[in-house]
């Protein structure tokens, strides 16, 4: 685990990053030295702010500028779905393969008044693999060095599989397990066999005979997904083993993909936190992974603060 940086708390505010998610908003007063603050967060992701004309995105970020106590002028940096097509402004994918390091040259500027700039996301523009990442790109530059070359793994509703050398974002995957686990979970027949509200531990006997069936056949799944009820309907498993199960399917399936996509897998760098990042870093380390796991949310900050002082290191120094 990479530790987190020691706040500066005693250093005057330079500049303020924000994470500004489809259904959250998370924000930092940052110190010229890249060290956080303080933090503000609310549920006024770009859904709320894109619905809502009362309460666009500006009236939302003064509101929260105002609770981290940011200096009048304060420079602000965003990622995420904020330069979505539908979000406050959009910012333009830039493609691959590029380097992470370069990725604060692709920031736009709002049309508003002070210095506010979002950074774009990345697209794999090529017709047989189309992909796009708004979000990631900005946890990735957190936690990589400029000289990085490996396999990084972002586990969510879109979980994310990137490959990177020297540095630069050459191919990545897009998997929607978390999606099709919550559609399956609540709108499937298998909805009378999940409890979609349990967590499934690591160490469970479902969820990791559900992986080792993934990583075994995992054209099956299909299969596999509808045995999950036959085998409560005939007794020989709870409906409390259900979600466990069921995660260990999705995440095999998944897993067992990268693993063709990528040749064989040696070490990973993985982005997540809560349990399901301990179910990712479950599953890569009972494949014999070396496996270095980075809190999502540190990696987002991180990336901010260092994409914010390429742009304005001259102003946060003095």
């Amino acid at each position: 685990m990479i530790p987190a940086e020691s706040p500066s708390r005693s250093a005057p505010g330079a500049f303020v990053v924000v994470d500004w998610g489809s259904s959250s908003f998370r924000g930092w007063m940052m110190a010229a030295d890249g060290a956080a603050l303080a933090e503000s967060r609310g549920g006024e992701g770009m859904l709320h702010c894109a619905g809502n004309g009362d309460g666009g995105f500006a009236p939302v970020l003064r509101d929260h500028l105002a609770r981290l106590g940011a200096p009048e002028g304060a420079p602000v940096l965003i990622c995420g779905m904020a330069g979505a097509r539908q979000g406050w402004a959009e910012a333009p994918y830039i493609r691959t393969p590029t380097r992470l390091d370069a990725l604060h040259e692709g920031a736009i500027r709002i049309d508003t008044p002070g210095d506010i700039r979002i950074l774009p996301g990345i697209a794999q523009a090529h017709a047989d693999r189309p992909d796009v990442m708004r979000g990631e790109e900005t946890q990735l530059l957190g936690v990589t060095e400029p000289d990085f070359s490996g396999l990084v793994c972002i586990p969510g509703t879109h979980s994310k599989w990137v490959g990177i050398e020297d540095g630069r974002i050459v191919e990545f995957s897009t998997y929607m397990t978390g999606e099709l686990f919550s559609t399956i979970a609540e709108h499937s027949i298998l909805a009378h066999a999940v409890e979609a509200a349990g967590a499934a531990p690591t160490d469970s006997q479902p969820f990791q005979e559900g992986l080792s069936t993934a990583l075994a056949e995992p054209t099956a799944l299909t299969v596999s997904l509808f045995r999950l009820r036959a085998a409560q309907l005939l007794g020989f498993e709870q409906r409390a083993d259900g979600a466990a199960r069921l995660s260990g399917l999705l995440i095999g399936t998944e897993l067992a993909d990268a693993r063709r996509r990528h040749g064989p897998l040696r070490s990973v760098r993985l982005i997540a936190a809560g349990a399901l990042g301990r179910l990712y870093e479950a599953a890569l380390v009972g494949q014999g992974l070396d496996v270095t796991t980075v809190d999502a949310e540190q990696a987002s900050r991180r990336g901010l603060a260092k994409a914010a002082l390429a742009i304005w290191r001259a102003r946060a120094a003095t």
